[in-house]
């Protein structure tokens, strides 16, 4: 296994006895660590793997991708060697975006597919983007916008310094989204569960209804209290349902 496939795939608590492993893509302006207590809510047979893009954490240093496509090409490569047990894909926002193109790679590729996708918190991916887009917006516009989202913290917002460090892989998360173009392929043969949070300005039930469009399979819509971070403010709840799904394809 390369030191390139292990800088994408993070194991906070490795499990050589699982019998699945639960791949999670991060939101933009995230990683990793948005999923490093995840381990101990799910079930013993359930390996947590946070994928870790470039730009942050331990890749701070690293260039971020700013289009999707070479994204996914690269996490492709990573993904594979990992791929050696059954799987299951779990995306918030941007990473739920990142998970399905990913998936469809797979396919394309004739590699193994997740046995589930789980993909909160982003609109069906053939539904437009009717926003106008964050990723060129001048400094000041754009920390209003994070503001308009309530997932930074607004001690972090108002630290000139560090704000300086982290607009350039947040304006490459957003251009990563606001560039993608929806290709039609097949549905996927994988069960969808589509979830997110009933206070959410910026995806609504009728935006996730969709994606049941996107599966052969089983679909299911869950909607949790909170707003576009519910995934953090209800982590309990969320985690309640994730691991049920869980058991289910365990058994």
């Amino acid at each position: 296994m390369s030191s390139q496939s292990k800088s994408w795939i993070t194991y906070p608590q490795p499990n050589p006895r699982a019998k699945l492993r639960l791949f999670c893509f991060h939101y933009a302006g995230g990683g990793a660590v948005s999923f490093r207590n995840w381990s101990d809510a799910l079930p013993s047979e359930v390996e947590v793997c946070p994928i870790e893009l470039p730009g942050r954490g331990a890749r701070l240093f690293e260039q971020p991708f700013t289009q999707l496509q070479p994204l996914i090409e690269a996490l492709a490569v990573a993904l594979v060697p990992h791929c050696t047990k059954p799987f299951a894909f779990l995306g918030h926002s941007m990473g739920a975006l990142v998970g399905f193109e990913l998936a469809r790679s797979l396919r394309r590729k004739g590699d193994r597919l997740p046995l589930y996708l789980l993909l909160s918190g982003h609109r069906a991916p053939q539904l437009p983007d009717l926003d106008p887009p964050l990723h060129a917006l001048p400094d000041a516009e754009l920390l209003q916008e994070l503001r308009r989202y309530n997932g930074t913290p607004e001690a972090v917002l108002q630290n000139a310094e560090l704000m300086q460090l982290l607009l350039p892989t947040l304006r490459a998360d957003f251009s990563v989204v606001e560039t993608y173009r929806y290709q039609p392929e097949p549905p996927l043969d994988c069960p969808i569960f589509a979830f997110g949070g009933l206070q959410d300005w910026k995806v609504k039930p009728e935006d996730l209804e969709p994606w049941q469009q996107q599966t052969t399979q089983a679909f299911t819509l869950q909607m949790f209290p909170g707003d576009h971070f519910f995934l953090h403010a209800h982590q309990s709840l969320v985690l309640r349902k994730v691991s049920d799904l869980l058991q289910q394809v365990l058994s």
